[in-house]
């Protein structure tokens, strides 16, 4: 991308959209984390086994609300 050649309005919104995808990338590896350590409790496998892929999938499921309930708040407190 050629910098040069933006506009401020151009260079706002590309630093807009690069500091939205750096704390969507923040917020999978903290799901990542959190998640794999609650609900793999053992060497694995090369698959899950089904308690892990449905701790797994709740876990991420749970993690998304929360952080949505959250953003929400803070929104409305601004």
């Amino acid at each position: 991308m050629d910098f040069s050649k933006l506009d401020s309005s151009d260079m706002q919104q590309f630093y807009s959209q690069e500091q939205q995808l750096a704390m969507v990338n923040e917020m999978v590896s903290k799901l990542t984390d959190a998640c794999w350590d609650k609900c793999i409790t053992g060497t694995p496998g090369n698959k899950f086994s089904s308690s892990e892929s449905t701790c797994l999938s709740n876990c991420a499921h749970r993690y998304i609300e929360m952080s949505l309930l959250i953003m929400k708040k803070f929104q409305s407190l601004q």
